[in-house]
């Protein structure tokens, strides 16, 4: 379907590719992950023909069509939203406009060019394009009275969508997408994985959200010595394998029959797993299919996130009393009502993101609230990861001076201890000199985890804790909070972090709180939960 041949990229002296012959086949989903920096965003570019290759070439089969996911948010506020979407299919959409011109002007000359057109547009089922393009839109939840409006009139969130309409749309033999769940809520994020994971034809993804790749992938192509390498499965099963192969290859003693029989109940397990997945049978033959030499280590850095605490809290860790907020004229939420226990991990949610910032704010003495109270319990000590870290970055300080900020022992003051933080969150040798402010934004939320860390503290508060990260990190952030056995409230876009860390959901509405102790997805998935949403906020969810 799609191949690349002896394809190699370099800027300057790095060498992103260095001769890489790789394919990708229809009916596959291609989730492309890699460090920061690997290529993966280029590599995209050069498939789509964005940007061309220092050397080698890319084929798509003859008479195949691809679409790519539109990056510039502005590329079509000329166009209503309905025709944006059309252009997706750009065979379809040229003759439209050729057939429209022809009709514009009209004459006995070109109506056997309209007859020809009308018969190639008509096999390409243009005469359905408009409803199948409206409904795309409301299934991605642009409402029909916006189908007529200019891309122009569309903040960012509605533009994303439409985009995505735009590439699904016409059944593209080839599926192009970069990071496709940014700005997008938890349920149009599950109708699109549900629509890739039916998809028939070739999908190939970048994406930080585990969630998503584990949904709609049947493999992974890990980017790493300027090669890429496919492995069948989804990225929980590429990162568990190739953890256990690392684990395998540090145990010299160990017997190579032993080691086979470890990856073989390995893979049996997972196909157990598989089973229940959207994409059962295609996943599981391609697990089936899989020989143990496959699976190999990865040579991926993962941070050593670890949060211990000085002390244990007590049970009685927070009390929020009719607590409500505004911004701008708009209520956020009020009639908040909450007691936090010993053990809780609750995962923060609301519609209006500005509701999860102000609520955090304020339990932090960084914002006032409109009335209500609230008091922690005298054995928590708190520790806060905002979503916008900013102000911690204002100075040239080095990272070792910076973490020493929060230093509280002696020993703590130590470069030697220092360096042993900022080494756990691969900040080694002359990176732990940088300047703290020319960091990029992965790298302020690595310090800021390890100033956390430092802390010790008995309850982490933590707004949007991915924003930036690569899947490595994530990867290791979202385990570490499995693990952590004091209280934790976090807000999150990661679906996999909701659902794999919180025990509770808490969701702030303009008209009170929701409160219940279950999974995230149970949560979303109640009907009940799903009525009295509604009700708070007075429009569909």
């Amino acid at each position: 379907m799609l191949s690349v041949s002896n394809l190699s990229v370099q800027f300057g002296k790095r060498i992103l590719f260095d001769e890489v012959n790789t394919s990708f086949t229809q009916g596959n989903c291609y989730g492309i992950i890699g460090a920061n920096g690997a290529g993966k965003s280029t590599f995209l570019k050069i498939l789509s023909g964005v940007l061309e290759p220092t050397s080698g070439h890319v084929h798509l089969e003859p008479g195949k069509r691809m679409s790519v996911l539109e990056q510039n948010h502005y590329a079509y506020d000329e166009y209503s939203v309905l025709e944006a979407v059309i252009m997706g299919n750009k065979p379809l959409y040229k003759i439209k406009k050729e057939i429209d011109a022809l009709y514009a002007d009209y004459t006995d000359e070109n109506a056997e060019k309209i007859g020809e057109l009308q018969v190639q547009f008509e096999e390409m089922n243009g005469w359905n394009a408009d409803s199948d393009a409206a409904a795309m839109l409301s299934n991605l939840g642009i409402k029909e009275e916006l189908h007529y409006t200019q891309m122009s009139d569309l903040d960012t969130k509605q533009r994303v969508r439409v985009l995505i309409a735009q590439c699904l749309f016409g059944n593209p033999d080839v599926l192009i997408m970069d990071e496709p769940t940014n700005d997008l809520d938890y349920e149009t994020i599950s109708w699109l994985e549900s629509f890739l994971a039916n998809f028939d034809n070739t999908v190939i993804v970048v994406s930080h959200d585990r969630h998503f790749l584990d949904a709609v992938c049947t493999h992974i192509s890990d980017i790493d010595f300027s090669k890429i390498n496919h492995y069948s499965g989804n990225y929980t099963f590429w990162y568990e394998s190739s953890q256990l192969a690392a684990r395998q290859r540090a145990q010299q003693n160990k017997k190579a029959e032993e080691k086979k029989k470890e990856l073989q109940e390995f893979i049996a397990r997972f196909s157990a797993n598989v089973a229940k997945s959207k994409q059962a049978t295609s996943r599981k033959k391609m697990i089936e299919k899989l020989n143990i030499e496959d699976i190999k280590p990865s040579s991926r850095r993962y941070p050593a996130i670890i949060f211990e605490r000085d002390r244990e809290a007590g049970d009685q860790i927070l009390n929020v009393e009719g607590l409500a907020a505004s911004q701008d004229g708009d209520t956020l939420f009020k009639d908040i009502d909450i007691n936090l226990t010993k053990g809780d991990k609750v995962v923060v949610f609301s519609k209006d993101s500005r509701a999860t910032t102000a609520f955090y704010q304020a339990l932090n003495n960084k914002q006032e609230v409109d009335s209500g109270k609230f008091s922690w319990g005298i054995t928590t000590t708190q520790s806060y990861l905002p979503a916008d870290n900013s102000e911690y970055f204002q100075n040239d300080l080095t990272l070792v001076d910076w973490l020493r900020q929060w230093a509280t022992t002696e020993e703590e003051r130590e470069e030697v201890f220092i360096r042993g933080f900022l080494g756990k969150m691969i900040f080694s040798g002359e990176e732990a000199l940088k300047k703290s402010n020319v960091l990029s934004g992965g790298e302020k939320v690595r310090c800021m985890l390890s100033k956390m860390m430092m802390t010790r503290a008995n309850v982490l508060m933590l707004d949007e804790p991915t924003n930036h990260l690569d899947l490595e990190s994530i990867t290791a952030f979202n385990n570490s909070l499995k693990k952590f056995k004091g209280t934790v409230l976090f807000t999150t876009h990661d679906h996999e972090f909701a659902q794999t860390v919180g025990n509770r959901v808490i969701e702030l509405t303009p008209n009170g709180v929701i409160d219940r102790y279950t999974t995230f997805d149970e949560y979303m998935s109640d009907p009940k939960i799903k009525e009295l949403r509604e009700k708070m906020y007075g429009v569909n969810v």
